[in-house]
């Protein structure tokens, strides 16, 4: 186990109803802030109305920002900015799932920086004041609710940046599982296959002596898929509903990484999908990372081994450990089609016109992760296995 540093100081409140709180929760940073949040979906459904209320009766000026889309955009973010300068607004509120939290997370660097907010995303730079974020989740996927981290997607040049540091951990989070259960089924799929992704990253591992993460993220992963069937069954299942909740966040709140190197190389090639062709993140990241595990497995047979058997119950092949490997990425390949999550680029309708450029891009940096370093060449063949 490595050395590190585990601190999440985001305040959850979590359970029935917790939304109502959000007002109480807001007065205690600011006066004033901006509702930043996506579609019409949250005043369909009631949501908004809730929140405003709430808001209101603690004598809170709001000022709004809608219209976040999915893999959220540059332009957007530099109009938030501008608000919160013009009003001087010290607080951002993100009502939605990671797009708009990550938007928000993005004004919040931007309001007090003299330069261009993308330099966060393309350099070194950190962000030195930064307003406080708080969260009322609807989408359980991102776990953007508590983590340090943000991506964004600039349009001009089809690119999709991540930004990362402990100061845009949001200051508290309101998860209510009842919020979800007018998700659509997809849009539900995409969240799971997400959470089930930053458990991957942090999973494949070249760091030993992790046993104790090792079973936290494989118990995670048990429970995850256990779930996944039964709100698909039953939509409005609350308790089904608060485990996927609760997994999506601690999944990426950094307790499952501490002491672990992480490798991260999966997201960075499906980051190239989701700013070329707009795919939802989570359908993204079931094509690519069975096509990633096929690549790579031999690196560490034995703890590809180990996640078929400690997941997925395969049997133990005691003569054969690359057969017991094999039959984990099969299993956990046909869990996602079974579920209904595409598993190869031409589920999605994504030709390979654009392999090798989505390759070249996604390397243009240096190599990609940790548990096997990626180039070019070994990128495109990841693509290349993922056509089918």
């Amino acid at each position: 186990m490595k050395n590190f540093i585990f601190q999440s100081p985001t305040r959850i409140i979590f359970g029935k109803d917790t939304e109502l709180e959000i007002g109480k929760e807001t007065k205690k940073f600011a006066g004033k802030v901006l509702l930043h949040y996506g579609g019409s979906s949250i005043k369909k459904y009631g949501l908004y109305e809730k929140v405003m209320k709430s808001l209101k009766d603690e004598d809170i000026e709001v000022f709004e920002l809608g219209g976040v889309k999915p893999n959220p955009r540059l332009n957007l973010v530099y109009e938030g900015i501008k608000i919160c300068r013009n009003n001087n607004i010290k607080f951002i509120l993100a009502v939605g799932g990671g797009s708009a939290i990550d938007s928000a997370k993005a004004i919040a660097c931007g309001v007090n920086y003299k330069g261009d907010i993308w330099d966060f995303y393309t350099t070194d730079k950190k962000a030195e004041k930064v307003l406080p974020v708080g969260v009322i989740l609807t989408i359980p996927a991102a776990g953007s609710e508590a983590s340090n981290g943000s991506v964004i997607t600039k349009e001009e040049g089809l690119l999709k940046k991540a930004y990362t540091d402990e100061t845009i951990r949001p200051v508290f989070a309101i998860l209510n599982p009842e919020l979800t259960f007018t998700l659509p089924a997809e849009q539900t799929l995409n969240g799971i296959s997400d959470i089930f992704a930053h458990g991957l990253e942090r999973y494949f591992t070249n760091t030993q002596n992790v046993d104790f993460s090792d079973r936290l993220i494989e118990g995670a992963f048990k429970s995850l898929i256990k779930n996944t069937y039964i709100v698909l069954e039953k939509p409005h299942d609350y308790a089904a509903r608060a485990e996927i909740m609760w997994i999506g966040l601690v999944m990426h709140n950094g307790l499952f990484g501490a002491g672990r190197e992480e490798d991260w190389a999966s997201h960075m090639i499906e980051h190239e999908l989701s700013a070329i062709y707009d795919i939802a993140h989570g359908a993204g990241l079931s094509i690519v990372f069975p096509a990633w595990m096929r690549y790579v497995y031999k690196h560490d047979i034995n703890r590809f081994a180990q996640f078929a058997i400690r997941v997925f119950g395969a049997e133990t092949y005691f003569n054969d450990m690359e057969k017991t490997a094999l039959e984990g990425i099969k299993r956990l390949k046909n869990f996602y089609k079974e579920v209904g999550l595409p598993t190869s680029l031409g589920d999605v309708s994504i030709p390979d016109t654009l392999l090798k450029v989505m390759a070249e891009k996604s390397t243009s940096e240096g190599p990609l992760g940790h548990f096997v370093k990626l180039e070019t060449k070994d990128v495109l063949n990841i693509l290349k296995i993922a056509m089918n």
